[in-house]
Formats: C-alpha cells, sequence, structure tokens
C-alpha cells in the first residue's frame, strides 16, 4: 500500500500536467454540481456554506464560489492562524484577498469568526488531494483541516451528526483521485468525509444527504 505521502506526490504531478482549457472546465462541472448539492441540503432555501479558494492546479472552486453566491447562499473561508487553527470570514464577489502568512494560500479580508460559525452552516466543502471509497481522506498535508474536523466535534450539535462529523462534507478532488476503499489508511487525527464533489459528479460515501 502506498503511504500518504507518496499519494499525494502522484496526484499533485497529475494535477501539475492539466491544462488551463482542462482547469476550466473542471471548474465548471464543480459549480454546476456542487450547487445541486447545496440546493437539495438547503431545500429550495438560502443557507451558509464553508468552502475553500483552490489555487494552482487544484480543483478550481471559484466558479463554485460564484454560484453559490448567486443562488444567494452565504459562503465562509478560510484564514489560516497560528497553532493550526483556522478562522473564517464571509466572501462575496467583491472580497479582498492577500496572500497568507501561514500556508500558500491566498484569504480573503474581513471580520474573523471562530469555530463556532459552524453551528449555522448547511454544508463544508474542502480541499483534498485523494480519497478513498470509505471516506478516508488526504489532504495537503499542512493538518489545518484534521485539526478543524476534530474540533467541530466539541461544538454543540445536539443529536446531528453522523460517523463522518456534525456536518455534510464533500471534499474537491478530480475524478481520478477517488481511490478504492481501503487504500488510505486512516490514522487517530483523521476523520472521514461524506462525499467526493468531482467533475464527474457527486460520490457519497455514506448516508448524508
Amino acid at each position: 500500500m502506498s503511504s500518504k505521502d507518496e499519494i499525494r506526490s502522484r496526484h499533485r504531478r497529475g494535477r501539475a500536467a492539466l491544462s488551463q482549457p482542462d482547469l476550466e472546465a473542471a471548474g465548471a462541472a464543480l459549480a454546476r454540481h456542487g450547487l445541486a448539492w447545496a440546493t437539495a441540503l438547503a431545500n429550495g432555501g438560502r443557507r451558509t456554506f464553508a468552502a475553500y479558494l483552490g489555487v494552482g492546479a487544484e480543483p478550481p472552486t471559484l466558479p463554485l464560489l460564484a454560484a453559490l453566491h448567486g443562488a444567494g447562499h452565504r459562503v465562509l473561508l478560510p484564514v489560516c492562524e497560528p497553532g493550526l487553527a483556522l478562522s473564517w470570514v464571509y466572501w462575496t464577489p467583491s472580497s479582498e484577498f492577500v496572500r497568507s502568512r501561514y500556508a500558500p494560500i491566498q484569504e480573503p479580508v474581513g471580520d474573523r469568526l471562530d469555530t463556532s460559525v459552524m453551528l449555522g452552516v448547511a454544508g463544508l466543502f474542502l480541499p483534498a488531494t485523494a480519497l478513498d471509497r470509505t471516506g478516508n481522506r488526504i489532504g495537503q498535508g499542512g493538518g489545518y483541516y484534521d485539526k478543524f474536523l476534530a474540533a467541530l466535534e466539541d461544538l454543540p450539535w445536539g443529536v446531528s451528526g453522523s460517523e463522518t462529523g456534525p456536518l455534510p462534507t464533500a471534499a474537491l478532488v478530480y475524478d481520478a483521485e477517488v481511490l478504492a476503499a481501503g487504500t488510505i489508511t486512516a490514522e487517530s487525527f483523521d476523520r472521514k468525509v461524506a462525499a467526493a464533489l468531482t467533475p464527474g459528479g457527486l460520490v457519497r460515501f455514506s448516508a448524508q444527504p
């Protein structure tokens, strides 16, 4: 079995080979499928969704952010803080971005909110470099989302939630990055995700919406 670092490196090489037309097509498809998932979660209403800004050869998320906003939903994006913590800022198409002090990403400028803002969120779009069909995830290697997903469990959710956490979750990857069950070794700090959002559609790993 390949290690997480080996899988991550292999998929990063594959992403680096994508052309600009490939990225644009992926971004449009992710926006279409992601908005459909959000619409189902919102039951026709307007809700808040947490997402992120894909950079470089990551699955492009800006079209998805725009689609969510255009449908009347509110969008939260992460900001990296010391100690591998994440705070959250509301995003609109007019938001400014600055380079993160702690990670190779762009972050929105605005009032920073702590993890408790997730109590009002309908669904979470998160980054990954690979997923297997049991919901095990390989992230970017920084550890921010591992810590964040664990922190979610400490919020007062009541009886909501499932084996993949208190929020419906979908990690964005390319189609070839959804791997066979058991491909990714789960460690004690890992948290499963409920679905993969790919250019080909939503791949569910659990009974979550």
